[in-house]
């Protein structure tokens, strides 16, 4: 037995002595917790990365940029900016004022006053940016080539994902992304725009006829004005640089009769003083001359006039003088100086009551009264 106590255990690892479990148990302990230890770095990468982020957010420096004056500034600009786009696009309202011909006008009408009068003025400015951006990018962006381009590379690509799909996994790529249902466009949505388009048509063909006709005449000079200085420009401007022309001098000329509408309205009201009188001036003259020419044509008509007279009273005389007519059938002939001129004492006076009819067999019996000879 004591032999056996001194030879040393051929599986200590199977050894139910306690301290031998406990110090086995220890050191498995000791290991777990050097590999969690080892491991602690990889399993808290996505916790120091949250934290980095936080700190960063709770910084002062992008505190100040949240909350400082500039950002504060910046989302006051942002909110009026879409307040001022909602009044834009809540002004398309049809008009209560009409044409000299009594048709409405369109809600176009009161969107473009709306949009050019600057009342809205960031709404404006971002309009005529737009709308210079766009003009810019047609004259320098070859934007057909690169559409054309963009259409051959997106077809490219995904005729290639769906070959190499179907060939290597019997399912093409594009396949995959299409869409259940193909979209379309609602009836409800058609009818809107087609609806709204015929409004902005019709806008530009009631303008034009206003403008033809002249129911503003001061418009319609401008009109006028413009058609001409075009049609010089043209020969030396390119197209792009008149589109810019035209689109600064239609944004920016209401803006500057508004700034300066005071003093602008005073010198067309002196201008309007003195066209007016400069008109009453040139009236006055017409007349004069109007009546000068009468008189003028009167008498020259009255002297030809008596002349005539006296030259058929003398032709009848020679002829009584000659033989050739009778004194009696001379005087009958009209003209001459023997004829007097007629006046209304000639006629008689027109019998005021209904005369009473004379008994008609008397009538038939009674003998005509002789007249007597002129």
């Amino acid at each position: 037995m004591a032999e056996q106590a001194g030879q040393p255990t051929p599986y200590p690892e199977l050894n139910p002595d306690p301290t031998t479990n406990a110090e086995s148990t220890g050191s498995a302990g000791n290991t777990m917790a050097e590999t969690a230890k080892n491991s602690k770095p990889h399993l808290t990468k996505p916790t120091d990365a949250q934290s980095t982020m936080n700190s960063i957010q709770n910084s002062q420096t992008v505190q100040n940029l949240r909350d400082g004056p500039a950002a504060e500034k910046a989302r006051q600009e942002a909110a009026q900016t879409k307040s001022e786009f909602g009044n834009l696009a809540s002004s398309r309202q049809t008009p209560t004022s009409q044409t000299v011909t009594g048709q409405n006008l369109t809600h176009y009408h009161s969107f473009f006053y709306n949009l050019l009068s600057w009342e809205n003025p960031r709404a404006t400015a971002i309009s005529y940016a737009a709308i210079v951006t766009f003009i810019f990018a047609t004259r320098y962006v070859p934007v057909i080539k690169y559409g054309l381009k963009l259409s051959w590379m997106v077809l490219g690509v995904m005729a290639a994902a769906e070959i190499a799909g179907k060939t290597v996994m019997d399912q093409g790529f594009s396949s995959k992304l299409r869409p259940r249902k193909y979209y379309t466009i609602p009836r409800e949505t058609l009818e809107s725009m087609m609806e709204d388009a015929t409004e902005l048509m019709n806008f530009f063909v009631i303008e034009f006829q206003r403008i033809l006709f002249a129911e503003n005449v001061y418009v319609t000079v401008a009109a006028f004005l413009t058609s001409l200085l075009t049609y010089f420009l043209i020969k030396v401007t390119p197209p792009w640089g008149l589109a810019l022309l035209f689109t600064t001098v239609i944004y920016f000329a209401p803006l500057v009769y508004i700034s300066n509408k005071e003093i602008i309205d005073e010198h067309m009201n002196n201008a309007g003083q003195i066209i007016n009188q400069q008109t009453q001036q040139v009236r006055d003259l017409a007349s004069q001359h109007t009546s000068k020419a009468m008189e003028a044509s009167n008498s020259v008509i009255k002297q030809y006039g008596a002349r005539a007279q006296e030259a058929l009273g003398s032709a009848k005389q020679k002829a009584v003088e000659k033989g050739a007519v009778k004194q009696e059938t001379a005087d009958k002939v009209p003209g001459g100086k023997s004829e007097g001129a007629v006046k209304g004492e000639s006629f008689p006076e027109a019998p005021k009551t209904e005369p009473a009819g004379p008994d008609t067999h008397a009538a038939e019996h009674a003998s005509p009264e002789a007249v007597p000879a002129q």
